[in-house]
C-alpha cells in the first residue's frame, strides 16, 4: 500500500500506526502521531489501521531551552 509519512509517499506493507513506527524504527514514546489529521492516542497507536492513500504524520518532542 502507498502512505504519506511526513509529506514523503512510501511504499509499505504495514497494518498498524505501530508497523509503521516500527518499520521506521521510532519509539513510540518519542512522537505523537498524526492519522490524517487526528492525533492518535498512544495506546491506540497498535489497533489503529492504516490504509492505502493515508497521510501520517510524526511530531517528535524536542528539549532544549535556556
Amino acid at each position: 500500500m502507498q502512505i504519506t509519512i511526513n509529506g514523503k509517499p512510501e511504499e509499505l506493507q504495514a497494518g498498524t500506526v505501530m508497523d509503521v513506527l516500527k518499520h521506521k524504527d521510532i519509539d513510540p514514546h518519542m512522537v505523537a502521531v498524526e492519522l490524517n489529521a487526528q492525533i492518535v492516542e498512544r495506546d491506540r497507536l497498535d489497533t489503529t489501521n492504516v490504509q492505502d492513500g493515508d497521510k501520517v504524520e510524526f511530531l517528535f518532542y524536542m528539549g532544549g531551552g535556556m
